[in-house]
């Protein structure tokens, strides 16, 4: 972050209702057009063992996986490996982040209406000074999840969904906007875009975007039933690749867990956590590695992403 069926009644004779009931029983259920299923609940085991992968490219190049180093690339390789194999179109896209290649990664699930396109999207590179893994590792595997949880349950969503890995984030949104940029018309065909940076801070708090009414509600109905208070989010604003979107026209959603602003007393009333610490004191810093995470917030945010995508896609 830079700061039906319709079941028909009919009289039959005696002697054929059973075959005959058997039949149309067998023919609605093949047919029928329940209520889509609840999202799955996420296993934040496998969120966790992505940033430990994460957290091994990092090690393995210098300590970082920032825009322009080899981590990054890396980083992106180890994602789509993934998604490829679960069964998602994936298209690597070029872009110039200061003179520097760029690499973004798009994920499409098969089906849904395009002219209706759902993305969720979280950055996935980090600073030069350090792996990344809350900022934003986290919403880089919390969205990988929840594609991956798509295509185990085999969703076939009535509207398009695609997510998205955006590179150069921290030198302001430029995989993002490249992105949005290279759109054209088709941005005319984003229902809307959610945005997860930095979703499991060690001292967290549960800010919801306030851009839109309607993708806002989904994401706090879902804190609601979970008894968590939640805030509007006016630290990240225009800090994250929401902006790009936003600035484009098209509705925007999300949350995040806090970046070095501190906490307040009421705050850590609502939330836990401590009063007067920063939401997450190595924020931009060596230290933010696998031990810089909430594994209570990174299990309940993840959960909160697969809801609404379940939900808007729906």
């Amino acid at each position: 972050m830079t700061r039906s069926t319709r079941i028909r009644r009919v009289v039959l004779a005696s002697g054929a209702v059973t075959a005959l009931a058997a039949t149309l029983f067998t023919t609605a259920g093949a047919y029928a057009d329940p209520a889509p299923k609840a999202a799955p609940d996420i296993d934040v085991k496998a969120v966790k063992a992505d940033l430990d992968q994460l957290q091994s490219i990092a090690d393995a190049n210098g300590g970082n996986r920032a825009h322009g180093k080899p981590g990054y690339k890396a980083s992106v390789d180890f994602l789509k490996e993934k998604l490829d194999k679960a069964g998602f179109t994936t298209k690597i896209q070029e872009f110039d982040g200061g003179g520097t290649k760029g690499y973004n990664l798009v994920a499409d699930w098969p089906g849904g209406d395009e002219s209706k396109t759902v993305m969720a999207g979280a950055h996935l590179d980090s600073v030069p000074a350090g792996p990344g893994i809350n900022d934003n590792g986290s919403g880089s595997a919390g969205i990988l999840e929840v594609a991956l949880a798509v295509a185990k349950s085999g969703l076939k969503p009535t509207k398009h969904l695609r997510f998205g890995w955006w590179g150069d984030e921290e030198d302001g949104m430029v995989g993002s906007q490249a992105y949005v940029d290279k759109l054209g018309a088709d941005k005319s065909k984003i229902d809307s875009y959610l945005n997860f940076d930095m979703i499991g801070s060690p001292n967290p708090g549960y800010y919801v975007y306030d851009d839109d009414t309607r993708l806002e509600k989904v994401l706090k109905d879902f804190y609601a039933k979970k008894n968590i208070t939640t805030e509007k989010d006016t630290e990240g604003d225009g800090r994250s690749d929401h902006a790009s979107f936003k600035d484009a026209g098209i509705p925007v959603g999300g949350f995040f867990s806090g970046a070095d602003y501190k906490k307040t007393a009421e705050q850590a009333k609502n939330w836990g956590g401590e009063a007067g610490k920063a939401f997450d004191a190595c924020y931009h810093q060596a230290c933010d590695t696998t031990k810089n995470i909430d594994e209570k917030s990174l299990d309940t945010n993840t959960d909160a992403i697969a809801h609404a995508v379940w939900e808007l896609s729906s």
